[in-house]
Parts: structure tokens; sequence; C-alpha cells
């Protein structure tokens, strides 16, 4: 390496222009393919600041055209944040080269968001000392608007809005502040304000003439007509109400505003709701009508409540419409708040609208469908080929059960079989993914780093004998060694049937795993297993494997089945027989305690302070007389914020007979899907619902963790597992209600997010379920000194399931709820659940 390439790698500034003063065009070359490859060999190094904007002087210094110095300054380790144009423009001029815009362009359509947005001022300033226009690649334009709220690096920072009107940029890049997604974000920065800065200042260049009024009032509507994400589409909003349009700029937009109004966002229809209505008659009467009946059917109440309010206004200063408004209030009947559907009823009757009477034929059940067993699992693989399909489809997502266990059962089968040909194929695909060995503790525990390893032996790839040691060693670790490292006994198990299948890779003609389910449940037929059994003979039996396949029995008895696979004579046979004598996994006790937070850490622990006070779990406890060998009959539940090492999607399979057990083992992530925001836990609820055994206490503390899940796609998950169970007849709805008016009484749950699922749960057709779970959740609210947010919410659902079920269910607390008076919601909705249980 000569001493120009490493003065550029230490950022020595004044010796690489040195440097450079004087060199003829063929040294400046020499040089500059010389920095390339330095700069391509140190493929781990970053170039940060200084050593970036040597880099760039080094690159415009000696490369040959635009298009090198773009590709080595648009490199993933080269970060331009806070690397001054300056110097490289004073290069450029001693060289004589003409092409530094060409230079700022390619950068601008090259650099990934996050580099373009960082190294923005660079790529600028470029633009700016050659004069040329500015790129309006998206980007770009993200990073211009991110610049309006970035400190000046010089510390005189002028008011946005003078920045902006000497702005060289301004007016090319306007028009594509509307245009580009996401670009709102970086607007919400500014002088101080806030989300307001940029908006304030476009509104004041407009007030003054700089800016065309029009263009602005057109680039937002278009913008929230396109959609955004919310925090996207604030600065926008500002920027509209700032305008504040005058009724003639609203009536030739009317018909942007009723689109807004009928589908935009809560907030951006809101807007358009207010506008319209300050601007007074601007709309067609028909299309504002249509537009009105979308929005009464809406779930935000207070859009909904706000278009009620307008309409009857409407009706009031326009009798002639009075019948067509009452027509279009209707419309609000079936909106799910009472209160909302008792008022615009009310209003639809005194503008002259007649209701037609409906009778409802109330049953007392739930009308849902019989549940379907759960699917077959998909057949073995067969094929080479398909195994590599498989993987290679697994590899770009995750490891569902249905797919781990088929992909190691192939590995173990066609891998003892096949043994080259696997290998050849596997190879390119785990390369390509870039699959390699866990060396971490941590992730030893993780089925899907465990696969990793599985893979790379079949592919032979790694070291062989390192990678059989330690299954060796996993092998060899005992339960209570297991134990005492506070690992979930459902990792433990699966840890040791990986390393088992490990070891069993090494074998010839392997006749496949004895634990491949039957059902996507994980579980797997008694006659399935006894026929894979007797096709076994006398050949030995792997240890883990066969336990997993008896854990997968259902937990009934099957006596003639157990009498025949006791005549096989072999003692995986004998162990079948017991198995199918209901011996050996006993139903544990479960008992309901409440946990609180872990240790605080001896370091900086931030974390602590965010975790929740306490925790409903559930404990397990085996018969005093049975003999817990694999450790999943006994579970002490963990600390708030104690770290939990296994994919949990996995578990139901492990034992899918025995859901109580099951669903103690995991409550503890489905209490953090509420209470911490975990997602993506509801297909662990699902899969619980679809195995069999009894639930207890675990299961319903499931539930009702579930049906608070912070993320709507895991409650949506609950309330699917709330229907299936209720249909299987396996639902305890009121003890799933009690735990969850505890919780929320105790602020352990949100319970506003219940509502939904459980609104859902009636329209769905399980209204006495609902009903019953309701009734149980409401007495502890109500006695509570200030009933929980939410409250009058599952009031108002209360009384719509009572009413649709016609079961009188009596909820303590009620009447001295409606007995205190008052225009309270609560209060209100009180009466509404006691008068239809009068009813």
């Amino acid at each position: 390496m000569t001493g120009f390439v490493e003065a550029v790698a230490r950022g020595r500034m004044s010796k690489v222009r040195s440097a450079l003063a004087g060199l003829d065009e063929p040294a400046r070359r020499a040089l500059g393919d010389e920095l390339v490859a330095d700069v391509r060999r140190r493929r781990d190094a970053w170039w940060w600041q200084g050593e970036a904007a040597t880099l760039a002087v080094a690159a415009v210094g000696t490369l040959s055209t635009p298009t090198k110095v773009a590709a080595l300054l648009g490199r993933r380790s080269v970060w331009l944040v806070g690397v001054d144009a300056a110097p490289v423009v004073d290069v450029a001029r001693e060289r004589g080269v003409t092409w530094l815009a060409d230079v700022a362009y390619k950068l601008a359509d090259r650099l990934p968001r996050a580099r373009m947005v960082a190294g923005w001022r660079f790529v600028a300033g470029l633009l700016l000392a050659e004069k040329a226009p500015p790129s309006t690649a998206d980007d770009f334009v993200r990073g211009w608007a991110a610049a309006q709220g970035w400190p000046d690096p010089r510390g005189t920072r002028p008011p946005t809005v003078d920045r902006l009107r000497a702005d060289p940029f301004l007016d090319a890049l306007l028009p594509r502040l509307f245009e580009v997604d996401g670009v709102g974000t970086e607007l919400d920065r500014g002088d101080g304000t806030g989300t307001e800065a940029v908006p304030r200042a476009l509104t004041a260049l407009a007030a003054e003439g700089r800016l065309d009024r029009a263009v602005l009032l057109n680039g937002v509507l278009g913008r929230l007509l396109r959609g955004d994400r919310p925090g996207a589409l604030r600065p926008f909003l500002v920027l509209h109400d700032l305008l504040a349009p005058t009724p003639d700029e609203v009536a030739v937009r009317s018909s942007a505003y009723l689109r807004l109004l009928a589908d935009g966002p809560g907030p951006v229809a809101s807007a358009a709701q207010r506008t319209l209505r300050q601007a007074g008659d601007v709309a067609e009467p028909e299309a504002l009508w249509e537009a009105a009946r979308t929005v009464l059917a809406r779930p935000e109440k207070a859009l909904v409540r706000a278009q009620v309010s307008w309409l009857d206004r409407l009706a009031r200063q326009h009798p002639d419409r009075a019948p067509q408004i009452g027509a279009v209030l209707a419309v609000a009947a079936d909106h799910p708040d009472a209160g909302l559907r008792e008022r615009a009823l009310t209003l639809a009757q005194r503008h002259g609208h007649r209701p037609v009477a409906v009778t409802r034929v109330a049953e007392a059940r739930d009308d849902l469908p019989p549940p379907l067993p759960a699917a077959a699992a998909p057949p073995p693989i067969a094929e080479v080929d398909e195994l590599v399909e498989e993987v290679a489809a697994a590899l770009r997502g995750q490891w569902p059960t249905a797919v781990l266990e088929r992909v190691v059962e192939g590995l173990v089968r066609l891998g003892t079989r096949e043994r080259d040909r696997v290998a050849a194929a596997l190879a390119p695909v785990l390369r390509r993914a870039g699959v390699a060995e866990c060396d971490e503790s941590w992730g030893r525990f993780l089925p899907a780093a465990q696969v990793n390893g599985l893979l790379l032996a079949a592919a032979g790839i790694g070291d062989a004998t390192r990678r059989r040691d330690h299954w060796a060693s996993v092998l060899a670790t005992s339960r209570s060694a297991q134990a005492a490292s506070g690992r979930p006994a459902p990792t433990w198990l699966y840890r040791l049937r990986l390393a088992e299948a490990g070891q069993r890779l090494a074998g010839h003609d392997d006749p496949g795993l004895m634990s491949a389910p039957t059902s996507t449940s994980g579980a797997i037929e008694p006659a399935v297993l006894y026929e894979r059994l007797a096709a076994l003979g006398d050949r030995p039996h792997w240890r883990w494997d066969c336990t997993q396949a008896f854990l997968r029995l259902p937990a009934v008895v099957d006596e003639p089945l157990a009498a025949r696979a006791e005549a096989l004579g072999t003692t995986a046979g004998i162990e079948l027989a017991v198995w199918l004598r209901g011996e050996v996994v006993p139903v544990p006790a479960q008992e309901v305690v409440t946990v609180g937070r872990r240790e605080r850490s001896r370091a900086y622990d931030w974390a602590y302070d965010s975790l929740p006070d306490r925790r409903r779990l559930v404990a397990l406890t085996p018969p005093a007389d049975v003999d817990d060998r694999f450790g999943l009959l006994t579970l002490a539940p963990p600390a708030i914020g104690t770290r939990m090492f296994g994919a949990v999607d996995l578990w139901p399979a492990v034992l899918p007979g025995h859901r109580g057990v099951v669903a103690a083992q995991v409550l503890p992530e489905l209490a953090m899907a509420a209470q911490e925001g975990l997602g993506g836990r509801g297909p662990v609820l699902l899969a619980l619902a679809e195995c069999t055994g009894a639930g207890g206490p675990a299961l319903d503390l499931a539930v009702a963790y579930g049906l608070c899940a912070r993320h709507e796609a895991d409650r949506v998950a609950a309330l699917d597992a709330l229907l299936l169970l209720a249909a299987a007849g396996d639902l305890d709805a009121p003890r799933i209600g009690r735990h969850l008016g505890e919780m929320g009484t105790q602020g352990q749950v949100v319970l506003t997010r219940a509502v939904t699922p459980l609104r859902d749960a009636v329209a769905a057709g399980a209204p006495l379920s609902a009903w019953r779970l309701l009734a149980e959740a409401l007495p502890p609210l109500l006695a509570a000194p200030a009933p929980p947010r939410g409250t009058p919410d599952l009031l108002a659902l209360a009384a719509e399931a009572a009413a649709t079920t016609g079961v009188r269910i009596e909820v303590p607390g009620l009447a001295d709820v409606v007995a205190r008076g008052g225009g309270s919601r609560l209060v209100a909705e009180a009466r509404r659940l006691t008068t239809a249980l009068a009813a």
C-alpha cells in the first residue's frame, strides 16, 4: 500500500491534497486504480466522516469517470453524513473535471434511503457548486425535506421560512413533496415547533406570493387521497388547516373532500368533515348523502357523532330535504355503539323516517358450525429435489411445526439413503442463504439454529467432528442440569430430538422418524404409530424420537391396540402399550399465581422500569406419586422480564393431547403480547384451540390475554380460538370473563382491546358465549372505585348480547351503578343493560 492510499485510509486530508497537486492524468489514474483495489480489499472497514471526506476527495482527484466515483462513494461501507462538498469541489476545479453534477445524480439514484438522507448535504453541495438542477428522485426529495429541520452544522440557523424562501431547490422539489411516499415523516422536525415548522413556512410563503396557494392546496389533497402512514400524513393535515381553505376553494374541490370523508383514515376524514361543514352548502346533496352513509357505518365514534350532528343541522336548515336526511341517519341503526344508534334513530324519526319493525327470534345458544378435525399432515418428502425445495422455502421465512417435522424426517431418511445427492443439492442452497453454525450459547436452544446444524451436516459443510461432539454433549445432559439452566421443557425436548437426529445422519437406510405427526396439530394416530413400530421390527429405536411420538398420542385409553403393541415383544412396543393404557402422562394440578418483576440488574437496567408490575400465570404440579421424568408437568412461572429461549410456536405440537399443560408453558409469552406489545403470538393460541385435552385455568387465561393483545392480528387469532373452542364445547366463558375483569381492574390488561373481538364473536354466531363471558367480567369492573377505561363499551356489548340471546344472567353491582344517576356514559350503558335484562 502506497503512502497515498494509506493517507486516504487514515483520513489525512492535507497529505492527500498535497499528493494530488501537480499530478498528470496517467499518474492520477494509476493512483485511482490502486485506491479502488484497496477499498475493495477492506470489505469490513467503514468510512466515516474524516475518512469518507478524504476518500471523496481522492476519488474525484484520481478516477476518470463519474460512474467510477459514484460506484466507490456509493458502497455500503461509505457514509457521507457530515462530509463537506467544498474540498471535493476544489479538487475538481484544480483537475478541471466537469462531471461533478453527474456524480451527484448517480449518488442520488444509487444510495439506499437511509444513507441518501444522511448524506444529502454532500450530494446537494455538489449540485449547488455546479449550479445544476436538483435530482427529483424519491430519496433525494426525502433528504431535502429532512434537511429543512436539521441543525446547521455551522451553528447559524435562520428560521425555516427564511431558509425555504432562499432555497434554490424549492420550486423544483415542492411538487414532489406531495408525491413521494413517507416524506411526511421527514417534515416532522423543524425549528423547535415540531410538525408545524415546514407547514407554517409554506403557508407564510404562500401568503406573501412566493408560492402558489392553489398548488399547495391541490398538493395536500392529492397526498391525502393517495394515503400514507399516519405519521407521514400529519404534517400535511397541519398544512391544510393552516391554509384554512375558503368556501370557494372548498367548493371547486368538493369531490376530493367527499372522497376523503368517506374513505380517508380517521384524522383525515375528520378534517374533511370539518372543512365541508364550515364551508356550508358547497357539495351536491346526493353526493353528500352517499358519503354520509359510508361515514355512519365507520367504527370511529367521534366521526360518526359529528356526522349525525351535521345531518341533524342540515335537516333543520332544509326542511324540504328532512325525510331524505332522516333515511340517511337510519343507516346508523346498525352501529356498534348503542348510544349512537339510539341518537341516530331518534333524529331519523324526528325528521320523518319511519323504520320498518323487525321481529327478532332470540335463541339461547350459539349458532356456530361444528368444528372440523385438524387437517392431515402433509405426506413425507419423497425425493431429494422436493427436500431441497422445502428447505429453500423455509430458509426464506420461518420453521412452522409441519415444515420442521417434515424436513427433519426427510433429512434423516433421505440423508442416510442418498447421502451424496442430498449433500450436492443442499450445499449451494445453504451457501446462498448464508446458513452458518450458531456458536452462541443462547442460539443452541433455538430449534431453527439447531436445524441449521442438521442441514450443514447433511450438506457436508463445516467441522463435522465438532458438531458430533456437540450433539453427544447435548444428549448426555441430565434433566436436572437442564432444569437448573431454566430452559422450558418443550425447548429442552426439541433440543434432544434434533441432536439425536444429527447423530442418525451418520447411519444408513434410516427408516425415518417415528414421531412424524399425522395431523397438523402435531398429533399421531395410535394405529399409525403401531404400524411404524411393527415395521421397525427388532431394530433398535431412538429414545427421544420415540418419546416424542408417545407424547403426541391422544390422551385416551385403547386397550385392544395396547395388547397388540405388547404382543410385538419389542421394547418400543411394550412402552407403547403402557402409553395406550394411560399410565404415563397424568393431568397436573393447575394453580393461578401472580408473579412480579425479575430482580433489577446490577448494571444499567434501562428495561426494568418499563416492565409490568405484576402478571397472572399458572403453576403446574404433577400428582404426588408421579415421576415427572420429562419435566413437562412441573412449571414454576417465571418472573416478569425473564428471558425465554425457545420457539413457542412449536410447543403445542409437543403435547397436542394435553392442552392445559402446553397453555401453561406458553402463557408467559401470551401475557407479554398483552402487556408488553410482543407480536406474533396469536398463532400459538389458535394452535392450542386445535389441540385436545382439558384446558383448565391456563387455557382460560390464555384466551383472556389473547383478547387484549396489543396487535390486531393476535386479537383476530384469539377470536378464532374462542370461536373454535366454543363450537367444540371446550370454552369456559365465565372463567375467561372473570380473569378478564379482575386483570382489567388491576390494570394488567387494556380492556378496550377486547371490545372488538368480543363484538365480532357476537356477530359470528357466539352471542351466548360472549354474554356469559361479559356477565362474569363486569362485576369486578363495576365494583372498582374508578371503573377502567372500556367498561362502558363492555356494558353496551353486554346489553346487545343479552338482548340477542334472551338469556337473563344477574350482574352483581349493576344496580348500584344505575342508582348513582347522572348522565355519564357508564351509568347510561348500565341502565341500558338493566333494561335489556328486564325485557
